[in-house]
């Protein structure tokens, strides 16, 4: 049973003749005949008394109904295709860690919504892990986050590398690790610290930092957004980790310092590798096709700068 067949089935039905039917259908008389002869075959039974008029038999008006609703259900298909082919979606859904959501999207969010102002923009603020995950779940269409490979290495995705960039640390002004310039991470690992809640990727980055070092991590407080950051450590005791564009607005507080970290070590903390991250846009092949997604991805590209142009604005 073939798609064409139903549609010819139908044509004829409505129009009470094989003539017409074929002309609607675009297909010649003999060609709307033959579908006829092999849908009645496939069912085993006569759908049209073969007089001067095409009339339903009774097997005929028992399939009518569902046939004129499989019909109606296809082109309601092929019509939301076509729709999305031509950017005519609903809603752009994207999740993307906080620091790119407070200082990086919102000018790439007023030329969207003026490019496509039909389509509502969906903007949600998650954790890496948690971003990439929604994505794959099918609940965004696109995520921007800090790379994580296995996350991100499956045929189906594709990956924009946007920047990397240098994890500072975060003190009170008077706090002891504030006197240096470049903090020791000898001296560091000794003191109790404020990180990212389980999901976020900066928590895994320095989990695997401190084990590379073979220190231990004093997590003390998990939480997950900038604020909550600069409140805990403004009162004196635990310090953070945080990427450059996460310290912004600390920068500008003269209750916090912002310092930058020793390449390496001495004794078991002797890891000189840069301790930074890169941060990554993500979507799907078939996403990418879509005009709106597409859009919001090259404006994110054009718009988004390299992370040493932020370094030097701030």
């Amino acid at each position: 049973m073939r798609l064409e067949q139903l549609q010819a089935f139908l044509a004829i039905a409505e129009t009470g003749s094989f003539q017409q039917a074929a002309r609607r259908c675009g297909v010649t008389q003999s060609t709307i005949s033959r579908q006829i002869q092999a849908l009645e075959g496939d069912l085993g039974l006569p759908l049209f008394h073969r007089t001067a008029s095409a009339k339903l038999t009774l097997a005929g008006e028992r399939v009518l109904p569902r046939v004129r609703k499989i019909c109606q259900e296809w082109q309601a298909v092929t019509q939301e295709i076509t729709d999305l082919a031509e950017g005519k979606q609903p809603e752009l859904c994207v999740a993307a860690i906080h620091s790119v959501c407070a200082y990086y999207l919102p000018p790439v969010l007023q030329s969207f919504c003026r490019d496509y102002p039909e389509v509502q923009l969906r903007v949600t603020s998650l954790g890496s892990d948690r971003a990439l995950k929604v994505l794959k779940d099918g609940l965004v269409d696109l995520a921007i986050v800090m790379n994580n490979r296995f996350l991100t290495t499956s045929r189906e995705m594709v990956v924009e590398v946007l920047y990397d960039e240098s994890i500072e640390l975060l003190t009170a002004a008077n706090h002891p690790l504030a006197q240096y310039e470049n903090v020791p991470w000898s001296e560091l690992v000794r003191y109790p610290q404020v990180v990212f809640k389980d999901g976020y990727g900066m928590q895994r980055l320095i989990q695997d930092k401190f084990a590379r070092l073979s220190a231990t991590l004093q997590a003390s407080l998990e939480v997950n957004t900038l604020d909550a950051f600069r409140g805990v450590v403004r009162q004196g005791e635990l310090v953070a980790l945080l990427p450059h564009s996460a310290l912004i607005e600390a920068r500008r507080d003269p209750t916090l310092a912002v310092r930058s970290l020793a390449a390496g070590g001495s004794g078991s903390c002797g890891d000189n590798s840069p301790f930074s991250r890169r941060v990554v846009m993500v979507t799907t092949q078939d996403r990418l096709q879509i005009p709106p997604i597409h859009h919001f991805w090259q404006l994110v590209r054009e718009s988004i700068p390299p992370i040493d142009s932020v370094e030097r604005s701030a």
